[in-house]
């Protein structure tokens, strides 16, 4: 047995890429705590009831859990920070008006969400709590576009979508969880075929065909602004969805000169068990997974006895720098051990203040170079310090 192996889809971040992400992470942090939004540092475990209140199944499949030794109480390693921020907006700062609060840490899966991605992505995000306005949907939205502009992506396709469209068709049907559950997954994989058999089994007693026919209609409707003219004409007038699609078009509207492209996807349900609004996802050419996801989540904070309206983002900063493969790693400057000599130690202090990476060279060690860290030196020329390219 190798011992040095590490798990599936686990894996050590190396020098370039970590300092990739780290730089990420700075300009993202940097950016969101100008806009207003305060950053935390939640525990990476605490007990399972709190990480999983309001976020459904989904993540109760997701989280390593493990015997608090302590209290005999089972705990769980986050995979979201979402329901820690809510707990801590409800709970430890219980302001009365907006909250802004954005974080930045590992999050730990039991299995990958897909196939190519690790079990240990770094997610950096922000979430706005107390506005259940279209107008903080719009800055949390904006906010998301300005972070992937800051980390180097150019090429934004933005996916809107809003689950309140199938609440609406639902809610009075008295449909059981498990049928619910089905449906949400058959409407997010957009298998017809499947979905038509699902409608169409004795559980057709619990909708009315109108309904069935506008459920079987939602995996259609995907493309651009067209589709919501046609899903106003096809899909039935409650004001939930008539809401809904107005939210969309007024989106599409304010956001479209700062993206490549918009559609829409009004069958999207990433997130259904806690999302209660407009759900959204930022794609990038060379990425067949989301970048960014977020949406607004209202009913989430119930679970800790303080109901908000809440709405936010969150970006896989181990996935982003995959994609951002620019020079961010400038190699060092090769310095000589500056014993007792002042000139040369005030040009090595004064080329660090200036963001310079300087690596002393250590006694014993002049004769084995290694050029894959730095490609300048110091070097005394007619009795001056001076950098030199290699």
């Amino acid at each position: 047995m190798r011992n040095w192996l590490l798990p599936e889809y686990v894996e050590d971040v190396l020098p370039s890429e970590a300092l990739r992400i780290e730089k990420m992470r700075r300009c993202i942090l940097d950016l969101l705590i100008v806009h207003g939004y305060q950053f935390v540092i939640p525990p990476l475990l605490e007990y399972v009831e709190s990480l999983l209140s309001g976020s459904g199944s989904d993540m109760d499949l997701h989280m390593f859990k493990v015997l608090d030794q302590l209290s005999g109480r089972m705990m769980g390693l986050r995979a979201d920070s979402t329901p820690q921020t809510a707990r801590i907006d409800a709970h430890l700062l219980n302001d009365e008006g907006v909250t802004r609060l954005c974080y930045a840490n590992s999050v730990l899966h039991t299995v990958p969400c897909e196939i190519t991605r690790t079990r240990e992505p770094f997610q950096i995000g922000a979430e706005l709590y107390g506005h259940s306005g279209l107008e903080s949907d719009l800055e949390i939205q904006c906010l998301m576009l300005k972070c992937l502009a800051v980390s180097g992506i150019d090429k934004i396709h933005l996916d809107l979508g809003h689950v309140a469209i199938v609440r609406s068709l639902i809610k009075d049907s008295g449909a059981l969880p498990e049928f619910e559950a089905d449906l949400y997954n058959l409407l997010q994989a957009k298998d017809t075929a499947a979905l038509k058999e699902l409608l169409c089994t004795g559980l057709d007693k619990r909708l009315d065909k109108p309904i069935r026919d506008a459920l079987m209609l939602l995996p259609e409707l995907y493309g651009s602004k067209k589709i919501l003219a046609h899903a106003r004409k096809m899909l039935p007038s409650y004001p939930e969805i008539e809401n809904a699609l107005d939210q969309l078009e007024m989106v599409e509207e304010e956001l479209k000169e700062f993206v490549d492209n918009i559609t829409f996807d009004l069958s999207d349900l990433r997130g259904y068990h806690y999302h209660t609004g407009m759900v959204f996802a930022a794609y990038t050419p060379g990425s067949a997974n989301a970048i960014a996801l977020g949406g607004r989540y209202d009913e989430i904070g119930k679970a800790f006895g303080r109901a908000r309206p809440a709405t936010g983002f969150s970006i896989d900063l181990r996935e982003l720098s995959r994609l951002v493969r620019s020079d961010t790693c400038s190699k060092g400057i090769l310095a000589p051990y500056a014993k007792d000599d002042k000139a040369l130690e005030k040009i090595i202090e004064q080329l660090r203040n200036d963001g310079h990476i300087v690596i002393t060279e250590l006694p014993g060690s002049e004769n084995k170079e290694n050029t894959l860290y730095y490609d300048r030196k110091i070097i005394l020329h007619n009795g001056v310090w001076q950098v030199v390219g290699i």
